[in-house]
C-alpha cells in the first residue's frame, strides 16, 4: 500500500488542530486558533517523521508521550490548566480512534469529518460544561499599547460603579504595570495616587470581599477594550496584587460581562 507523506501530515495536522480545539471549548477556555495551529502543525509534522525510515522508532509509546507533553504545552501553555486540557486531548483523540475504528473505515476524509464530528459536538453540545469555569479572552488597548490576555467569568463579582450601576472588570498589578505604567506601591495608595494625577481619568471604586474588609480600587475608563466578541469601552478596576498567580487568567469578568 502506498502511503504519502504529505498526505499524512496534513491529515494528523488538521484532526489535532480540530481536536485542540474542542478540547478548549469543552474545558471553558477560547478557542486560541494560532496556538492550536501551531500545535496541529507539530502533531502534524511528528505524524510524518514517524513514516520516514530511519526515524520509526519516533512511533513508540515514550516518544508518544513527549510529543503529547510538547504539543500540550504549545497549545495550552505552561500552567495549571495544561494538565486538564492535556488530559481531555487525549480523551478526544481516543475517542476519535474508537469512532474510526468503528465506522471501519480509515480513508482521509473519513478521519478529517470523524474529527470535525467531534469538535462540533464540543463547539454546541457542551459549552464549557467540562469544567467548573469559563474563561473569556480579553484585549485592552491604551495610549498605542495593546494588551491581550485570559480573564476568568465569575459570576460572584459584582463590582458595579457606584454612580452608573456599570459593571467593572478588575485586573492585577502585573496587568497595571504593563498597560499603564502604575506600580503596586500607587496601587497601594488608591487616594495618594488620585490626587497626584498621575493618570487622567483616574476614579476610585469601593469593594467588598467575603472575610475581608472594604477597601478601594483604582479605576480606569478604557476606550478600546474587547471582551469576547463584544467591543466597548469598559471600567477596569486595578487590585494592588496579581490575579490567578500559577492559573491562565490575568482579570475577572462579571456574569453580566
Amino acid at each position: 500500500m502506498r502511503v504519502y507523506l504529505d498526505l499524512v501530515m496534513i491529515l494528523n495536522f488538521l484532526v489535532d488542530f480540530l481536536l485542540i480545539l474542542g478540547t478548549n471549548r469543552l474545558a471553558g477556555y477560547p478557542a486560541e486558533v494560532g496556538r492550536a495551529a501551531l500545535a496541529g502543525f507539530l502533531g502534524g509534522v511528528y505524524g510524518g517523521v514517524c513514516l520516514v525510515p530511519g526515524f520509526r522508532f519516533l512511533g513508540n509509546p515514550l516518544w508518544r508521550l513527549v510529543f503529547l507533553v510538547l504539543m500540550a504545552g504549545v497549545a495550552f501553555g505552561w500552567n495549571r490548566s495544561a494538565l486538564q486540557r492535556g488530559a481531555v486531548f487525549t480523551l478526544l483523540s481516543m475517542a476519535l480512534g474508537g469512532l474510526a475504528l468503528g465506522l471501519g473505515d480509515g480513508t482521509f476524509w473519513m478521519l478529517f469529518a470523524s474529527a470535525g464530528g467531534i469538535w462540533l459536538l464540543c463547539r454546541f453540545g457542551f459549552r464549557g460544561s467540562l469544567g467548573a469555569r469559563e474563561y473569556v479572552p480579553v484585549e485592552l488597548g491604551w495610549e498605542g499599547k495593546r494588551l491581550s490576555l485570559i480573564a476568568l467569568r465569575d459570576t460572584g463579582n459584582t463590582l458595579r460603579d457606584p454612580l452608573t450601576g456599570e459593571q467593572v472588570l478588575v485586573a492585577g498589578a502585573d496587568v497595571a504595570k504593563e498597560l499603564l505604567g502604575l506600580t503596586g506601591q500607587q496601587l497601594l495608595s488608591p487616594v495618594e495616587t488620585l490626587a497626584s494625577g498621575v493618570l487622567p481619568g483616574m476614579r476610585l471604586i469601593p469593594y467588598r470581599a467575603v472575610g475581608q474588609p472594604g477597601g478601594i480600587l483604582i479605576a480606569i475608563r478604557i476606550q478600546d477594550t474587547k471582551v469576547g466578541n463584544c467591543t466597548k469601552p469598559a471600567l477596569v478596576a486595578f487590585a494592588p496584587q496579581e490575579l490567578g498567580r500559577g492559573e491562565v487568567y490575568r482579570m475577572l469578568t462579571g456574569g453580566a460581562i
